[in-house]
C-alpha cells in the first residue's frame, strides 16, 4: 500500500500542474490541446540546459521561457491569425515532436534519449517504512504543487484577473462592452498556462528521470486535460482528478513491479477515461435537462 501511495503521489505531480495550469486557458475560452507540446518542450530545454550547464535553475528559467514563448506564439496564431485553436493546439504539439527529435540530433548528436547530470532536490530520500516513505523521492515540485493549486484557486477565484479571465471565456460581448481587452487577457491566460505545463515537463524530466526522450511525455498533457474537465475547470477539483488519474497509473506500475497479472495494464490505464467520458456525458444531459424544464417552467408561468 506505501509503494502504491508514494507512486500515485509521484504520478499525479505533473498531470495536477499542468491540469491546474491549463485551467486559466480554458476558462479563457481556448480548448488548449497544445498542453502536451508545451510539456515535452519544456522537457527538453531543461534536460538540455541541466546537461550543458549543470544548473537545476537555469534548466527551470531556461523551461519557463520556451514554454512562455512557444504560448506566445500559439496565441497570435488563434488571436491575431484567426485559426482554429484545436487545430493550432495539435499542430503546436506535432511541432514540438518532431522538433524536439531534431534538436536532439543536431545539437547534442543523439538519438532518443538525453541524460543530465543533475536532477531536482528532494527533500526525503530512500525511507522504507512509516510516513516518509509515502513521500520519498518526492521532487521540491512535488512538495510545491499543493501550494501551486492553492495559489490558482485564489487567482481565479477571488482576483479581478480571474474574474476578467472568466468574463472573456463565458460572455465575450459582456466583457468587450465593459471594457476588458480579451485579447490581451487570452495572452496573459496561455501566459499562466504555460507555467503550469512548464514545471510538469521539468517535473517529468528532472523529477526522476533526468533524461527526456521523444515519448517521455507519453499523452499525459491530454490526460491533464481530462482531468481539468473531470474537476469541472476547478483547481481543486483538478488536483483531485490528476490525484485519480495518477492512481490509475500507478496500479499499472505496482501491478508490473510484482508480475500481477489480475487484469491488463492498457485495461487498468483505460478506467479513468471511461470513468471520464460516462461523467461528462452524464453531466451533460443533466444540464440539458435542466434547461428544459426552466424553458418548460418560464412558458407555464408566461
Amino acid at each position: 500500500m506505501e509503494e502504491f501511495i508514494a507512486s500515485t503521489l509521484r504520478s499525479s505531480v505533473p498531470l495536477a500542474y499542468a491540469g491546474v495550469g491549463c485551467l486559466f486557458a480554458i476558462r479563457a475560452g481556448i480548448f488548449h490541446l497544445g498542453i502536451e507540446g508545451l510539456m515535452l518542450s519544456s522537457a527538453f530545454a531543461a534536460v538540455g540546459i541541466a546537461h550543458e550547464t549543470d544548473s537545476v535553475l537555469l534548466a527551470v528559467a531556461g523551461a519557463l521561457v520556451v514554454s512562455a514563448a512557444l504560448s506566445v506564439v500559439y496565441w497570435a496564431t488563434i488571436d491575431l491569425l484567426h485559426a482554429d485553436s484545436i487545430i493550432a493546439g495539435l499542430g503546436l504539439t506535432t511541432l514540438s515532436v518532431g522538433g524536439a527529435a531534431f534538436l536532439l540530433d543536431v545539437i547534442f548528436d543523439q538519438r532518443g534519449r538525453l541524460d543530465s547530470g543533475v536532477g531536482l532536490p528532494r527533500p526525503i530520500k530512500g525511507a522504507q517504512a512509516g510516513i516518509s516513505s509515502l513521500v520519498t523521492d518526492l521532487s521540491i515540485l512535488g512538495w510545491f504543487a499543493p501550494l501551486f493549486v492553492l495559489l490558482c484557486w485564489l487567482v481565479l477565484r477571488r482576483t479581478a484577473f480571474g474574474l476578467r479571465i472568466t468574463a472573456v471565456g463565458s460572455y465575450s460581448y459582456g466583457a468587450r462592452a465593459a471594457g476588458i481587452r480579451e485579447s490581451r487577457i487570452r495572452l496573459h491566460a496561455m501566459l499562466c498556462t504555460s507555467v503550469g505545463s512548464s514545471l510538469a515537463g521539468v517535473e517529468l524530466a528532472l523529477g526522476g528521470l533526468r533524461a527526456f526522450s521523444e515519448d517521455l511525455t507519453g499523452g499525459r498533457g491530454f490526460i491533464a486535460l481530462a482531468a481539468a474537465l473531470f474537476g469541472q475547470l476547478n483547481p481543486i477539483g483538478t488536483a483531485f482528478a490528476a490525484l485519480f488519474f495518477g492512481s490509475a497509473n500507478a496500479i499499472g506500475v505496482v501491478t508490473q513491479i510484482h508480475s500481477v497479472d489480475v487484469l491488463p495494464r492498457p485495461f487498468i490505464l483505460m478506467t479513468p477515461f471511461v470513468i471520464t467520458i460516462l461523467f461528462l456525458t452524464l453531466s451533460a444531459i443533466a444540464t440539458r435537462r435542466a434547461a428544459r424544464l426552466r424553458r418548460e417552467r418560464i412558458v407555464a408561468e408566461s
